[in-house]
């Protein structure tokens, strides 16, 4: 990663710290007021000793000393720990910000960009590499700032007991941030290809274990088994790196640091020794002076010592947020929407002209067609896959930005506000989309309470009761519709799509290969369910099947994101792009 690349992102991740501000402040409080204590403390010890070992007093006399000693160790604690508390606060406070970014970005750019991307390269972006921002705002930033704050506290009262010490002191503190930062050049490599390597990995786990049951059908599975176990070893020799890093860094801060304070340790040896007489401000070098001094060198480098341990942090902070800042910051474009309501109004008109869909970084997905569809009528959108059915789709839902005029009832999709026009809509596809929770949730999802008996109703005309019978409303259901048949999950999902119609009334259903991979059985179960429900509101419905096309009064024929024929099935039945579609559904058919 280049220097400037380096130097964008740690902006960013200051500039997100805005969120934590206030708890940064009593951080950053309640270390300073924890370096005036260490001030008491060692004033306090250096004090007593020196009345003990040169002034020989009676130690009952300064028992309200030691007394005062134990409660500033005591106060000390508890400083350090509310210190602990509020950074941690503020932290959460700024992660729990940038994942509500990321998620209202995904929100806002809709379903047909996730889908660009592995479930697991988004989940690796939510939670790993955000966790991983967690320690750069609650121990780095905090104590970046009391690095410089700490020190300086101890240098105001260390040169007027002794010049020369503190010039020691001031002389040697650079010496640990010029190698923190030299050490942690490499760890923020480190880091950023750990994530790209951890990223990649979690996105090839889980694809194949969505896919386990065909691994295990075509015997791929020991190989597979064995390619996530070479990822992974690249994953441990990665992390270890990371560490090593880690490890160096510390062990370096800590060698000049022990060595500056034993320079200090000398040049008062020596004093004592009178070889040294310089420093004292010509009154010569107590005891308490020494000792005062001496006990304050660790706590000077302490701060510092702390920042060269937390350094990794920024490091990997800086491999996290390289693909979270450009998720964020990257120009795309997405879907339209203004501010005008829908009004509910029965079977909707469609009407496209000069139409191009378009993906999230601009490319022409589907288009330029122009087609018109009247209200009430039955279409079906054949092609072959990837000809661009399921972006017209998209474009409809209002999740795929678009040039050009599509029109409903008259008015400009991209002026309407969405949630008015999507309840205006039914929508059922070929991978239904089931949520972790029980039966009920996933059925009732996104209409609140529903009486049972409509939702008995709707899974009767889906064909789904006998699961609601066997399984329970309580049944649970996992994610990827886990705990489900292929079949099962199909026909909940349009249980789910009447209920939601009933409730709705929706005036357009947009069906998008809804029986793909189902038995004939169960498709013609779901078409039949399908069918009253067909017979009023304009339907559009993506298909390959002979029996599902018949039932369609009108066919729009799209062939590599060009309409090539717009008319009835009589009259698309001889069309030699439906000739040549029918020969390559042949071909590729088992």
């Amino acid at each position: 990663m280049d220097k400037l690349r380096q130097r964008t992102l740690t902006r960013w991740l200051r500039q997100s710290s805005h969120q934590a501000r206030p708890w940064l402040g009593i951080t950053l409080l309640l270390g300073t007021l924890s370096t005036l204590v260490i001030l008491g403390q060692a004033y306090l010890l250096a004090r007593l000793l020196h009345c003990i070992i040169i002034d020989h007093q009676d130690k009952h006399s300064l028992l309200m000393g030691i007394m005062g000693l134990l409660l500033l160790a005591l106060l000390r604690g508890l400083l350090a720990w509310g210190k602990e508390q509020t950074a941690f606060l503020g932290a959460a406070r700024v992660r729990q910000g940038v994942r509500r970014q990321v998620l209202d970005a995904l929100q806002a750019r809709g379903p047909a960009y996730l889908q660009q991307k592995p479930a697991g390269s988004w989940a690796s972006l939510l939670l790993e590499q955000v966790e991983d921002l967690h320690d750069f705002y609650a121990r780095y930033q905090p104590q970046a700032m009391l690095a410089v704050i700490q020190p300086l506290l101890i240098l105001l009262v260390v040169f007027p007991v002794n010049w020369a010490a503190g010039l020691i002191l001031l002389a040697t503190a650079p010496l640990i941030p010029f190698f923190m930062i030299l050490t942690g050049i490499g760890a923020a490599d480190a880091n950023r290809r750990n994530f790209q390597a951890l990223s990649r990995l979690s996105a090839h786990f889980l694809d194949r274990l969505k896919g386990l049951a065909t691994l295990r059908r075509y015997h791929r599975a020991e190989a597979e088994g064995a390619a996530i176990a070479a990822a992974s070893e690249d994953f441990r020799a990665r992390t270890m790196e990371v560490l090593r890093m880690a490890f160096l860094s510390s062990a370096v801060l800590e060698f000049f640091a022990s060595v500056s304070i034993a320079v200090v340790a000398v040049y008062f040896g020596f004093s004592y020794l009178d070889h040294l007489n310089f420093g004292d401000y010509g009154r010569g070098i107590s005891l308490f002076a020494g000792l005062f001094v001496l006990l304050l060198a660790p706590d000077f480098f302490l701060p510092l010592r702390e920042l060269g341990t937390h350094y990794h942090a920024k490091a990997q902070a800086i491999g996290g947020a390289d693909q979270i800042e450009a998720f964020l910051n990257q120009p795309l474009l997405q879907p339209q929407q203004g501010a005008l309501p829908f009004p509910a109004s029965g079977a909707v008109s469609i009407e496209a002209r000069e139409l191009e869909v378009l993906s999230a970084d601009g490319q022409r997905l589907l288009g330029p067609l122009s087609f018109s569809l009247p209200a009430g009528c039955r279409t079906a959108l054949i092609g072959r896959t990837g000809a661009g059915k399921s972006s017209l789709i998209q474009a409809l839902l209002g999740f795929a930005p678009y040039r050009g005029s599509l029109r409903v009832n008259g008015q400009e999709l991209a002026g309407l506000e969405m949630a008015s026009w999507r309840r205006q809509l039914a929508w059922l596809g070929q991978n239904p989309r089931l949520i972790h929770g029980t039966l009920r949730d996933n059925l009732c999802l996104g209409l609140g309470a529903v009486d049972e008996a409509a939702m008995l109703d709707a899974l009767s005309q889906a064909g789904a009761l006998a699961l609601q019978q066997d399984k329970g409303w309580d049944y649970a259901i996992g994610e990827q519709a886990a705990g489900l048949s292929v079949g099962q999950a199909q026909r909940l999902a349009l249980a789910r799509t009447l209920l939601h119609s009933e409730r709705q009334t929706a005036g357009l259903w947009l069906l998008d290969e809804p029986t793909a991979s189902l038995d004939r059985l169960t498709e013609q179960q779901i078409m039949d369910a399908l069918a009253p429900r067909l017979a009023g509101p304009t339907s559009l419905m993506v298909s390959h099947r002979p029996e599902q096309l018949q039932q369609a009064e009108r066919w729009l024929l799209i062939e590599a994101g060009q309409l090539v024929a717009d008319g009835t099935p009589a009259e698309l039945a001889t069309h030699p792009a439906y000739r040549r579609l029918q020969a390559n559904d042949q071909e590729t058919r088992p």
